[in-house]
């Protein structure tokens, strides 16, 4: 292990999984007939009852009568069970083996390092879309000294695409301000490595508007002097971390938007990369109904809303407790999605990923938990942590009467102490929705 630490995070638990896998799935199976279990027994972290998230607050409510599962016991010609569900799903244009991605790490010393390299691998081999964050070439550069050793951003496709199976996945890469003057698409989409991705239809590039830790602000690092010094140039480098000045915060600026500018740079996305895949990250704002519609309306393959409960690798303290709309407030708001809704904010157990994807959600994304998974194990952390949560998924959709991703709904999920929801009317289920 690296060190690497995940406060108010249920790093503990993440680290389990890692380590075991899906038996973390179930109580030790040692206190199997000695041990009574019901609710209020499990002892990892949870938020208190009075936690501002809802989306761990709320509860999926399997019904009794369950038509789908009928029509599931028909086509098998036999009783359906967990492992009848299908996990696949179509992911921002990519196809993906579960309704998962790797979110972001970006260009903080957790997320652009080796760590960062031995999540790109081990999401490759599971089968699904992988995201890397902005700042990486203006940072780390796209190629180091001399112009033959790779950098940060091509070491992380590279270990993706060397383990990546035919067929599935795929890699987006963000673009802020200081990315576009770097030019890092241009870069991406000349490139002879990336050449394998983008024959494939396996390559897509993600416009970043935003991000749930840290609402309104761009991407912000700590730097030493020298480093400081040399970032100078193309960031804003400012001496607040204290009275020595060794440490200095490096900050991206967040860019301009409007729903104008919004679909322009979508459009010019679209004309300029035309075999790339055009997504879109925006920041949990009081208006995230309308930003997400203006850019599916601009064509856009997804849409990615990050909650208020989203990690960093560093954010102001203020921002992290009292900035943003948490994630089921994003969802809630946006409603029926018209287009791929992806969700990212403290996912880590397969109970929170179910729950959005109820709410509308295609996909969800791993953040902070992949991360704390890979420093737990380089080789197999994230895939036994994915593992575990494929399994509870696969329970929980089948115990809802549903064998498929898409064809859970809102009805699924319910809301303690929240009338207008509590008690709307749930769509009546006659058949496999389309």
């Amino acid at each position: 292990m690296s060190g690497l630490r995940a406060a108010g995070f249920p790093e503990r638990e993440v680290r389990a999984r890692a380590r075991n896998g899906t038996a973390e799935v179930f109580p030790p199976a040692d206190s199997y007939g000695d041990e009574l279990f019901g609710e209020g027994h499990q002892d990892h972290e949870r938020p208190a009852s009075g936690s501002p998230d809802e989306l761990d607050r709320a509860r999926l409510v399997p019904p009794v009568f369950m038509p789908q599962r009928l029509e599931k016991l028909i086509e098998l010609g036999s009783e359906p069970l967990y492992d009848d569900v299908d996990l696949s799903t179509a992911v921002g244009g990519f196809a993906a083996t579960l309704p998962l991605y790797l979110s972001a790490f970006g260009s903080t010393r957790a997320g652009s390092g080796d760590l960062a390299v031995a999540a790109s691998g081990q999401a490759a081999r599971l089968g699904i879309p992988m995201v890397i964050g902005e700042n990486m070439v203006p940072v780390h550069g796209y190629r180091r000294a001399g112009g033959l050793a790779r950098s940060a951003l091509p070491d992380r496709i590279a270990a993706y695409v060397e383990q990546v199976p035919d067929g599935v996945g795929g890699v987006v890469v963000q673009q802020s301000t200081e990315d576009a003057d770097s030019e890092v698409w241009n870069l991406l989409y000349s490139d002879p490595g990336t050449r394998p991705l983008l024959e494939s239809g396996r390559l897509g590039f993600e416009l970043k508007i935003g991000q749930g830790a840290k609402p309104g602000l761009g991407g912000m690092t700590v730097v030493g002097a020298d480093e400081a010094a040399r970032l100078a140039g193309r960031f804003a480098v400012r001496d607040v971390l204290g009275p020595d000045g060794g440490q200095q915060l490096r900050c991206a600026s967040p860019g301009t938007y409007t729903e104008e500018i919004v679909r322009q740079q979508l459009r010019f996305m679209r004309n300029n990369f035309p075999r790339a895949r055009t997504w879109v990250k925006f920041h949990p704002g009081r208006d995230i109904a309308d930003a997400a519609a203006t850019a599916w309306r601009a064509g856009a393959d997804a849409v990615t809303v990050d909650g208020a409960e989203g990690g960093s690798g560093w954010a102001p303290r203020v921002f992290l407790d009292q900035v943003g709309l948490p994630l089921a407030e994003c969802l809630r708001r946006i409603g029926r999605p018209a287009g791929c809704l992806l969700a990212t904010g403290r996912m880590w157990e397969g109970g929170r990923a179910v729950r959005a994807l109820a709410l509308g959600a295609t996909a969800v994304g791993l953040g902070r938990a992949a991360l704390v998974a890979v420093d737990e194990d380089p080789r197999d952390g994230l895939v036994r942590l994915v593992e575990s949560l494929a399994l509870e998924s696969r329970l929980l959709i089948s115990a809802l009467g549903k064998y498929r991703v898409g064809a859970l709904g809102p009805e699924d999920v319910w809301w303690d102490g929240d009338p207008a929801v509590r008690d709307a009317p749930a769509p009546t289920q006659t058949g496999t929705p389309s």
